[in-house]
């Protein structure tokens, strides 16, 4: 199966939500994408402020390629996605272009 880095964020609690960057897999028809354990669906823009829902509970989400400028939210929002272990070198290195040992948390102040 084909796999890509992503952004998820949940919308079913409303307009922004908790949100992951993490390696989504595609069905070979490209028609499902996996993640966590869970298959998503497009909503084939249907959805309001979101893209894709889970297959078994219904579930809102936004689901899309991570940008350069780390503003993949589809709202701005000062709370940070969690990024993947097995995918943050790969994150911060590749597609943000910044210094691989970067942390997935903001550190306090």
């Amino acid at each position: 199966m084909k796999s890509r880095i992503m952004y998820i964020e949940a919308k079913s609690g409303g307009l922004t939500g908790p949100a992951r960057i993490g390696r989504v897999t595609f069905s070979k028809s490209g028609a499902t994408l996996y993640y966590g354990g869970k298959s998503f669906r497009s909503l084939k823009g249907s959805g309001f402020k979101s893209n894709y829902f889970e297959v078994e509970t219904g579930d809102h989400y936004w689901i899309s390629g991570p940008r350069k400028d780390g503003k993949d939210a589809l709202y701005a929002t000062h709370i940070q996605p969690v990024i993947d272990d097995d995918v943050r070198v790969e994150y911060w290195s590749t597609l943000r272009g910044a210094n691989a040992s970067r942390p997935s948390e903001p550190q306090p102040v």
